[in-house]
């Protein structure tokens, strides 16, 4: 064996030096052959087994300490050549024969005797190894080229419209061998390679006059076409695909609620036939769902687990493919790469063309991927991205400079998007826009028999994991002395101990059978988690009463462990915020749980009272289709906004009045030449009290605060037309402006539009306020915003 690794490593050395047209292919044989020579050899004098292949590693070593003296030496010395290995990367003066006799006798000191146990590990080293030669060679040839003379023209350009080209030149010599992805675009360690690469594929360099220009054309956009709704969903049951027990309960509730989109579907259609509709063409990227990211929903589909995400993602996936758009579905990275154009490699490398989708929806974990595997073209191409956020997220917490430097950094904020990129389940974050999702809707003959058929005594129990029900014995008792109590809690052989003896336990209900126990129930109450799940909504639908216990203090990242390190700073009231503010009595009450008397009289007023099966509309089919329809033709966060006020422009008179009998201002009919989306017609603008912020502000007066509309009120014009009196006017980037500072009457007004925000309040200031009306049932959009 001793001998076979001296004859190839003298056959290495022979070759290169001989053949350099040949060096590389010949090191990659050499030392694979070498590990494959040593793997062999450390086989046969192993101790025998039958059926033991010549290629397995055995844990057993002949010879015991001396042995392992050999690998400890043959680990030494790979470490030295691994270090000479570096060391040779760097050297740009000395010959190919020197650096590979180095390499060679490098080689030739390693002594392997018995057997390898860390073979594979000294196999990596191996690779390793070659990767280098092949580095120092590939050096070797551009410093050839240089001496040729070739590359005079290669110089590094300075411009100072391209700042950055000389540090981009330095960071490329010493690192582009860093990834693949760059000799995917032809990068060999030549300046000029470095130079066509930083002026054509990353833009951080000049043109260069003496490349052909038209190697590279403008692509012609492609021509709109129309978008056609579709109720046949059988295309999109296809790319879901399956595999996973995620995917099959997404594609499960995708066909039971077939009929009801398309239904919807016709509905709407009617409504917006004299719209035209522009197709788009949407990639959804699932990232929780990928095994990259670890997936931990999928397993517990069947266990209890949350269900919440998987019911919005096939509502969404549902909805763009009924509104007829071209629709692309990934559920892992492999899948990601294929349909953006991810270049091979690590990720630093902007995609190989322009990007092929005008929109993208995906959630964190997806936009993590597409950071580390888009590389610059993640920034360039980040305003068509949205991102499903069930709890919401906001300015203070998106800005990445502002939020480190004040304290607002979390794990999943400072992306730096537009607020309303940033997509939600329910309409608690107005700097977000509000997907949500759907629940079944019931014709008249279905409310009638749900009506006839309710027992007046049976509560459900909203909690399906046994560690919900932990320390709420006590107003289950008082429950008990009223109803008959029903559980979905998940087991597998034993009744979990946490449920008390006289609930009955039905285990984990499949959805249809969950419907049927809701439709037969008064009561659904909740102990307080999960948060703003979609499980009231269905039980509410189906005629149930939703008891919730309210919160006192609020739960947020102050002072609860689920909401520290989401980046929101929101004020959870209750177990379900929405269901309470937007729903409320009969449907909906709201108490103290740790109040016995309270509860008992709830529970009594409870069997006195009937109600019919609700569901708000901005939760139906249609509701979600007309929501999702207004976003995709009327949101655009690519297109620069025309500069507001307009450069040079004074204003005659203010561009605000006053709503009559009302202290809240509404802008001028002359604004409406502005274009914006909610259109300026639905802007209310009014101040709020100090320590208030423009969330509560707008809700106090009906409204709901519209952040796009912020640009139009972020004016001198509108504290005067506020009547607050300004000694100075000063631009800063602050969440909580534009502000009134009453103690120093000065007016200050925002300077980074990223930082327009309707959360966040100050004792110390009175914020402006931009609201709008909505229309009833659908608060996502303004009554003129269709």
């Amino acid at each position: 064996m001793i001998a076979a690794s001296s004859d190839l490593s003298i056959m290495v050395r022979r070759c290169l030096l001989t053949f350099k047209p040949f060096r590389i292919f010949v090191v990659g044989i050499g030392f694979f052959s070498l590990c494959f020579l040593m793997t062999s050899l450390g086989g046969q004098f192993s101790a025998k087994r039958t059926g033991d292949s010549p290629f397995t590693v055995r844990a057993e070593v002949l010879g015991g300490q001396e042995s392992r003296g050999v690998l400890r030496k043959i680990s030494d010395m790979l470490e030295v050549i691994m270090k000479r290995m570096d060391a040779l990367s760097k050297v740009g003066n000395t010959t190919d024969a020197h650096r590979l006799d180095e390499l060679s006798s490098a080689l030739d000191r390693i002594q392997p005797v018995g057997l390898v146990e860390r073979i594979q590990a000294i196999a990596q080293n191996m690779s390793d190894m070659a990767v280098r030669v092949e580095q120092i060679l590939q050096r070797s040839m551009a410093g050839n080229r240089v001496r040729d003379g070739t590359l005079a023209q290669c110089g590094t350009p300075k411009d100072r419209r391209y700042p950055d080209c000389p540090s981009k030149m330095d960071w490329m010599r010493a690192r582009w061998t860093s990834d693949p992805c760059y000799a995917f675009y032809g990068v060999d360690g030549s300046d000029c390679s470095f130079l066509v690469y930083l002026s054509e594929v990353e833009w951080f360099c000049p043109p260069l006059t003496w490349r052909n220009q038209t190697a590279t054309p403008t692509l012609k956009p492609l021509p709109k076409k129309q978008a056609v709704f579709q109720s046949d969903i059988g295309a999109l049951l296809e790319q879901v695909g399956t595999g996973k027990e995620s995917l099959s309960f997404m594609k499960r509730r995708m066909r039971r609620m077939a009929a009801q989109w398309a239904s919807a579907a016709r509905r709407l259609d009617d409504r917006l036939r004299s719209f035209w509709r522009e197709q788009k063409r949407i990639l959804v990227h699932v990232g929780f769902l990928t095994e990259e990211s670890g997936d931990v929903f999928s397993p517990k589909v069947l266990k209890g687990g949350p269900l919440g995400e998987m019911v919005q993602w096939a509502d969404i996936l549902t909805a763009l493919h009924v509104l007829g758009h071209d629709l692309k579905i990934s559920f892992s990275l492999k899948e990601l790469h294929g349909f953006l154009g991810v270049p091979p490699g690590r990720g630093s490398c902007p995609l190989t063309g322009p990007l092929p989708f005008d929109l993208i929806y995906t959630d964190y974990h997806g936009l993590q991927q597409m950071k580390q595997h888009m590389g610059l073209s993640l920034r360039k191409h980040k305003c068509h991205i949205r991102v499903i956020d069930t709890f919401g997220t906001e300015p203070a917490y998106n800005h990445e400079e502002y939020a480190i430097l004040h304290g607002f950094r979390t794990n999943w904020g400072y992306w730096n998007l537009h607020g309303q990129q940033y997509m939600t389940m329910f309409p608690h974050t107005p700097d977000n826009s509000f997907m949500g999702f759907v629940a079944e809707e019931l014709n008249e003959t279905e409310k009638q028999n749900i009506q006839r058929n309710k027992v007046n005594n049976m509560a459900v129990v909203y909690g399906k994991e046994a560690n919900m029900w932990k320390g709420k014995e006590k107003f289950l008792a008082i429950l008990h002395r009223y109803m008959d109590i029903h559980g979905t809690v998940y087991y597998e052989t034993q009744r979990p101990p946490e449920v008390p003896a006289f609930v009955k336990n039905h285990g984990l209900l499949p959805q249809q059978e969950l419907q049927q126990l809701l439709r037969q129930a008064k009561l659904f109450i909740g102990f307080g988690f999960p948060y703003e799940g979609p499980a009231p909504l269905e039980a509410i639908a189906n005629g149930c009463i939703f008891l919730q216990p309210k919160f006192n203090p609020p739960h947020s990242s102050l002072n609860h462990d689920f909401f520290r390190g989401k980046p929101t700073s929101r004020k959870v009231s209750s177990q379900h915020p929405y269901a309470e503010q937007y729903i409320g009595r009969p449907h909906v009450i709201t108490i103290d749980f740790n109040n016995s008397e309270e509860f008992d009289a709830t529970i009594r007023e409870i069997m006195r009272i009937n109600v019919e099966p609700f569901l708000p509309y901005e939760y139906t089919c249609e509701g979600m289709l007309e929501r999702v329809h207004a976003y995709i033709q009327n949101q655009d966060f690519c297109s620069p906004e025309d500069p507001f006020p307009p450069l040079n422009s004074s204003w005659l008179s203010s561009p605000f009045v006053l709503l009559p009998n009302s202290s809240i201002l509404t802008w001028a009919s002359n604004g409406s030449s502005y274009a914006s989306w909610p259109p300026l017609s639905a802007l209310h603008l009014l101040a709020s009290l100090e320590g208030e912020s423009c969330v509560e502000a707008c809700q106090g007066a009906e409204l709901i605060c519209e952040p796009a509309l912020y640009r139009f009120i972020n004016i001198k014009e509108a504290f005067s037309a506020l009547e607050l009196q300004c000694d100075g006017v000063e631009s800063q980037m602050n969440h909580l402006f534009p502000a009134f500072s009453a103690e120093h009457a000065e007016c200050g007004l925002q300077q980074d539009p990223l930082l327009f925000s309707c959360a966040g309040s100050s004792a110390k200031y009175q914020r402006l306020c931009p609201c709008r009306d909505y229309r009833i049932g659908q608060v996502a959009l303004c009554r003129d915003c269709l």
